[in-house]
This record gives C-alpha cells, structure tokens and sequence, in this order.
C-alpha cells in the first residue's frame, strides 16, 4: 500500500521537530564534561481516537393494523385478517367469486397469501395479497391435475391403502355440526401453526370456532406470536423494499 504524500509530510514533521530542538539546545550548552543535553518529549500524535460506533436503536412494532387493515380486493366477512381469523374457519360468501380467502381452491397459494396479509401494508401500490406468491417460487401446477367433483383432490401418488367402506355418508351441506368431530384446528392455513404459542396450542385445539369468537378470546395470542416474527423479520422486509403493516417507533 502507498502512503499519500500529505501522510509522508506530516509524519516527516512530527519526527523532525524534537530532533531539531535537541540540535540547538546542544549547540547552546557548555563544552565539555557536564554539560546536559534536554530532549523535549515527543509532541502528540496526530492520529485521532476512532469514534465509536453507534449502538443500534431497537425498533419496537405495532401489529393492531396488521389484522384491522382492509385486504385489497375483499369485503364482508373477509374484508380483514381479524375477520378471516376469527373465527379460525374458512369463509365463503357465494355471492362473489371464490378465490382464497374467500373460500379456497385446491391450486390457491393459500400460505403465500396468508402470509402477505400478516406482513405487508395493503394500502401500498404495486403490493398486495399475491405479492409473495407472485415470487417464481411456487411449482407452477401440481403434479396431478385435480378432480373436477367433489373432494376435488387429486389421486394420489403410489399405491396407498384404500378405505374398504364407503364411509359414513356425512353430508356437509344438509347434517348438523354436532354430526362430525373436530380433530385439528385449521380452518386457515397457518393461523394454528404460526399464531399460537406451544403453551397455548393444546387448549386452542380443544376450543371451537364459538370460543375463538367471544370476546376475540385468542385474538391477543396471535398478536403476540405476529409481534415476535417482526421482531425477527420486520427489518429484513423493509430492506427489501416493502412496506410492512406494523407501525414502528
């Protein structure tokens, strides 16, 4: 590495000064035995102290409009994420079309969507609920078409065991709820899996859609849970360029 001039100069100064003092006060003293020489002590460097880098500031996150913003494109009881939540059950208004989340076919990229909902600013121009699964991520279909009647699913891969019954016959449309047992609690995709808490998921899976709606009872769970993920990604989405939901101070 080459050392700039002014660099060579001001060094070349620096030393040059108490070696020339120490010539003329030399020249000045008595001949002979006795006679002392005083070296004046080095002047200061000229390099100055670093300063200190600054300790970053922690940004706090307010979620409330996360889950109160309307989603572009939605209206009624899936107008909000706090509205498609809770209750934690899959809405359908017949009267518009039905892409999630307003009901859900097999090929919608329900997560990605979801996802958007939780983490970004729906008032923002140029970002949305598929923002994230416009991301050339995704496959492009699935591996099997899907049926066209009901469970709409596509058959599966291999050879699996097949039920030698024909089931109980439940009918959604016509049988009560009382007639069917609920087994998990995934009406929305990751709302159970990332909104509640471990200490919380036992009695979450225990509850009912008419629990989660009176008085909002885990609408505070899923903030807390959301509030953790900002605190984690919060700022590595803003450094991408997007605008968040969360409010920041």
């Amino acid at each position: 590495m080459q050392a700039s001039p002014f660099s060579l100069r001001r060094a070349a100064m620096l030393f040059a000064t108490p070696l020339a003092l120490t010539a003329v006060l030399a020249a000045c003293g008595d001949s002979g035995s006795g006679s002392q020489v005083v070296v004046p002590a080095p002047l200061p460097s000229g390099t100055g102290t670093a300063t200190p880098t600054p300790t970053a500031t922690a940004v706090s996150y307010n979620v409330d409009n996360c889950f109160t913003q309307t989603v572009q494109g939605q209206t009624g009881v899936t107008a909000t994420l706090q509205s498609q939540i809770i209750p934690d059950t899959l809405k359908l208004d017949i009267t518009r079309s039905t892409r999630f989340p307003n009901g859900r076919h097999p090929a919608d990229p329900v997560v990605d969507i979801l996802l958007a909902e939780l983490f970004l600013d729906m008032t923002v121009t140029g970002q949305g609920p598929n923002t994230f699964a416009n991301i050339p991520l995704n496959p492009p279909t699935n591996d099997k078409p899907f049926s066209l009647t009901f469970p709409f699913l596509a058959n599966p891969n291999g050879s699996p065991a097949v039920a030698s019954g024909t089931g109980s016959g439940f009918n959604f449309r016509t049988d009560a709820d009382s007639a069917y047992v609920s087994v998990d609690r995934m009406g929305n995709p990751a709302i159970a899996t990332a909104l509640v808490g471990s200490a919380t998921k036992n009695s979450y899976n225990d509850a009912t859609p008419a629990d989660d709606a009176t008085n909002n009872k885990y609408l505070a769970e899923y903030k807390n849970e959301l509030h953790k993920f900002f605190d984690l990604i919060g700022d590595d989405l803003t450094n991408l360029g997007l605008k968040i939901c969360a409010r920041t101070s």
